[in-house]
């Protein structure tokens, strides 16, 4: 082991609690300069509590914190950047209307220098890792892959040598995410400490010196990442065996039971989301759709809903065009939209109500008298903590105190309830850990042996080929192709992800 003083940060036995949850339960970690350590373990294990401590948004109940071999105390960000650790959250902290450089001085201590010799000191950090970004970009025109690179960059100009990043690939290509790995090792061979909070396994064997494991608030191990594969870190995080292998069982009926011809949707700013889309939905199969962030696949769940409006085209659900419906109406037909956004508590979750109240949302339509019977929601609510292993105190905890994959258990639990002939799910086990994901794949395979037609929209290619019976690819807003999961190839997929490969279709 090497010596305390060669370690960037040292934590030992760090306790936080809110009110009678115990978050972090004495928890011990270290990193080195020149390393990236990987922070694992299942959601509500305290992860991101532990990185707030560090990055001063939170202070220990207990516990030392050692910073270059010196005891330090945290009390606030600016501390936190006084110390060289700089931390990039799940949603970014850029001002829109801001560009790359100005963002990037925002908030950087010291006298502001002026614009031209800012975006030249910008382009010769950006460089010296092997980035490319443009400083006079404003952040609302930006890619996530790119709002990202803004964040590493405003690490880099303030001097910071330890970059904490929580689930960065969250919402990143696999092509992005390349990218950013090979920034991360770029930045651990100048020296940097990095710690990268992910539930991504292939990602952490793929990226990391060492994996330290949480659960439940606890500290399990530290292992070299050379040593271990997904297998031990999965035991190690949930504590027993669990297989890796996604179930696919045969579809059920195969009868058409949505159809979208010609659909064409537009954005906010009046550009094309999505043009001239035609594809059918059958019952009793899960439809997986793959495509490069962007293409289409937030605006096609929203239509499909009834949350924004079509230019032009049908979506037909028993034949019935349902353009011009409301959400309601859509929804009393048995069109459920899982729709599982970036920010989780910005559509269908009401943050300050529990479990209870949310699931009376969807439930309930207005009473006729002046009661409202909570009891059904609520037994509804306590078998989905249940069923789906929801980490809360109780049913009628406000949601936003829960951790983030604990809120998309309850959304996606939700809809299911709900029992519908139609479910939509986008991104439904992003954020998840791998054990909650995999109940999610059966909950889903259990949804598609009932005869519901299941559209499956996804990030990861593998998941798709092995949950999916068939695949639509979307670039650019338009479906470049539907093949056959079982036996088209990634290299099929990909190239319909860049809009060319017409000969993969099925």
């Amino acid at each position: 082991m090497a010596p305390t003083d060669s370690y960037a940060i040292e934590c030992r036995g760090i306790t936080k609690t809110f009110g009678s949850v115990v978050a972090n339960d004495h928890i011990d970690l270290t990193v080195r300069y020149g390393e990236i350590l990987a922070l694992l373990g299942e959601n509500g294990s305290g992860k991101t509590t532990l990185m707030n401590m560090l990055s001063g948004i939170y202070h220990p109940d207990s516990g030392s914190i050692r910073v270059a071999g010196k005891e330090v105390s945290i009390s606030s960000p600016e501390d936190a950047m006084e110390l060289g650790i700089g931390m990039i959250h799940q949603h970014f902290k850029l001002v829109d209307v801001f560009t790359a450089s100005e963002n990037i001085a925002v908030g950087t201590p010291g006298k502001r220098l002026p614009a031209r010799v800012m975006r030249e000191k910008v382009k010769e950090i950006s460089q010296s890792i092997g980035l490319e970004i443009d400083p006079d970009r404003r952040a609302f025109e930006m890619s996530v892959s790119e709002k990202q690179t803004v964040e590493i960059l405003k690490v880099l100009y303030r001097g910071q040598k330890i970059l904490i990043l929580d689930e960065p690939t969250a919402v990143l290509t696999p092509q992005e995410t390349d990218k950013l790995f090979d920034i991360l090792r770029s930045m651990r061979a100048q020296g940097c400490a990095i710690i990268i909070i992910t539930h991504k396994l292939h990602e952490v064997l793929a990226i990391s010196d060492r994996v330290t494991i949480l659960r439940k608030g606890k500290y399990i191990d530290t292992v070299e990442t050379a040593l271990t594969d997904e297998k031990k870190l999965t035991e190690l995080m949930v504590g027993r065996p669990i297989s890796l292998k996604i179930a696919r069982p045969d579809p059920v009926g195969c009868e058409t039971i949505l159809k979208i011809v010609d659909l064409s949707v537009r954005k906010p700013d009046g550009s094309l989301a999505i043009q001239d889309a035609s594809f059918e939905v059958r019952t009793g199969e899960i439809l997986g759709v793959a495509g490069i962030a962007g293409s289409g696949q937030k605006e096609l769940c929203e239509c499909i809903a009834g949350l924004c409006p079509a230019e032009k085209g049908a979506i037909l659900f028993h034949k019935e065009n349902l353009v011009g419906k409301s959400p309601r109406e859509i929804i009393r037909k048995g069109v459920h939209l899982g729709f599982v956004p970036e920010d989780r508590l910005g559509m269908g979750l009401v943050a300050s109500m529990g479990m209870v109240g949310n699931m009376m949302l969807k439930t309930y339509d207005v009473p006729k008298g002046p009661f409202v019977d909570p009891a059904p929601a609520r037994r509804q609510a306590e078998a989905l903590v249940e069923r789906l292993e929801i980490v809360t105190p109780s049913v009628d905890t406000p949601v936003r105190l829960m951790s983030g994959g604990n809120v998309q258990k309850v959304l996606l639990g939700r809809e299911i309830e709900s029992e519908p002939q139609v479910l939509v799910t986008a991104y439904p086990v992003r954020g998840l850990d791998i054990n909650s994901s995999y109940t999610v794949y059966d909950l889903l395979n259990e949804q598609k042996q009932k005869g519901v037609a299941v559209v499956f929209i996804g990030e990861d290619l593998d998941v798709l080929m092995e949950l999916s019976d068939r695949i639509m690819v979307m670039c650019h807003g338009q479906v470049t192709g539907v093949v056959d999961a079982r036996t088209a190839t990634k290299d099929d997929i990909a190239l319909l992800m860049v809009g060319g490969g017409k000969e993969a279709q099925a």
